[in-house]
């Protein structure tokens, strides 16, 4: 692989792809119609050809990004070797199948994302569409939201709905050890959260730039420069088991924080350094956000009601009719979070059950 293509003929930066050192590269890979506009796809050089640490949407536009800026470094899709997937999320998943099927590439994830591919894959037509619309009756949304939900699984319509496909790994992401790449050393640190089984992978190598911190972290969406990322509850319809995905994230936070990484290489936005400053930033707001929760539950209020009245990047009203179910999903988490912690409690007898801050 052509270690110097990663600049153009004027030395400038090729549109899309950033060097950042010792074998190690990023590609913007667009998402189409999504305002964090593309994924850093990362590339990581080893003795067996390239390693993506994911791979992007599952489009033409965000295909074509990807071969386009592998050609940039002078490689080929046919050329990858692995695929180091941090989560499942589309946006991050969605090209490995395409990637593998054209170069016979492995692909590794974490078993709890694994498990949600295997969940999506096997899902009956409509599957998803019922399941969904016993979560937002249970949160309490009103009428006028799930009726276009009811009236589609009364149609059938709902159940004419493809079926996702995405790619099932085929190698297992074991936290704490070292991904089989060679001549790198490149470890796997378990950070659930954003998904039960979302991954940062930690280059224990020196950074190029001899910057102060051990090696590099490749953060997915755990950790991002000026973004939270969304925590929401795990989706698992068959488990009715408990979670609580903002403390797990919260863990994680911590357990991050503690590696002392030179820098970071996120999925979205750039690149950053400050690690530690970054995650007591984060830890930071959320106790903000679940102290301004508490106000807001003096009086019982359903999940529904409580992202109604949570502050988001716009107001309620504008928020699209698709993404309110991931608002409340998230005002679900936080509920669950402060349940845990003896700061709320549900009000029993309650249909659509209410909480209430105690």
């Amino acid at each position: 692989m052509a270690h110097a293509t990663a600049t153009g003929g004027g030395g400038g930066p090729r549109r899309g792809v950033t060097d950042h050192g010792e074998g190690v590269w990023s590609i913007a890979v667009p998402i189409p119609d999504n305002p964090l506009g593309h994924t850093l796809v990362h590339l990581l050089d080893t003795g067996r050809g390239p390693v993506l640490v994911d791979t992007g949407w599952d489009d033409p536009a965000s295909w074509d990004a990807l071969r386009a800026g592998l050609a940039a470094l002078g490689t080929r899709v046919e050329d990858v070797h692995g695929v180091a997937i941090t989560h499942h999320h589309p946006d991050h998943h969605g090209l490995s199948g395409r990637v593998r099927e054209a170069s016979g590439a492995w692909i590794a994830m974490h078993p709890a994302d694994a498990a949600v591919v295997r969940r999506t894959r096997d899902a009956g037509p409509g599957a998803w569409l019922d399941h969904l619309l016993a979560k937002l009756t249970a949160a309490g949304a009103p009428d006028e939201h799930t009726a276009p939900l009811r009236q589609a699984r009364a149609s059938g319509s709902g159940h004419a709905l493809p079926v996702p496909q995405p790619a099932l790994p085929d190698r297992a992401i074991v936290p704490g050890e070292l991904l089989d790449l060679a001549g790198r050393r490149l470890r796997a640190v378990w950070t659930p959260g954003h998904t039960p089984g979302h991954v940062c992978l930690h280059l224990e190598e020196d950074h190029p730039v001899r910057r102060p911190g051990r090696g590099r972290l490749f953060s997915g969406d755990h950790l991002l420069p000026g973004i939270s990322p969304h925590i929401g509850l795990y989706e698992d319809p068959d488990d009715a088991t408990p979670t609580d995905p903002l403390g797990d994230y919260l863990d994680s936070l911590e357990r991050v924080g503690r590696l002392g990484a030179a820098e970071v290489l996120p999925a979205h936005q750039h690149a950053f350094t400050g690690a530690a400053a970054r995650v007591a930033e984060l830890l930071a707001h959320h106790e903000e956000r679940l102290t301004g929760l508490l106000a807001l539950l003096a009086a019982p209020l359903t999940p529904w009601q409580l992202a109604e009245r949570m502050t988001w990047n716009r107001p309620w009203d504008l928020i699209p009719y698709g993404s309110r179910a991931i608002a409340v999903s998230e005002a679900e988490a936080h509920l669950r979070r402060l349940v845990k912690l003896g700061r709320a409690e549900p009000v029993p007898g309650s249909d659509p059950v209410t909480y209430v801050a105690v």
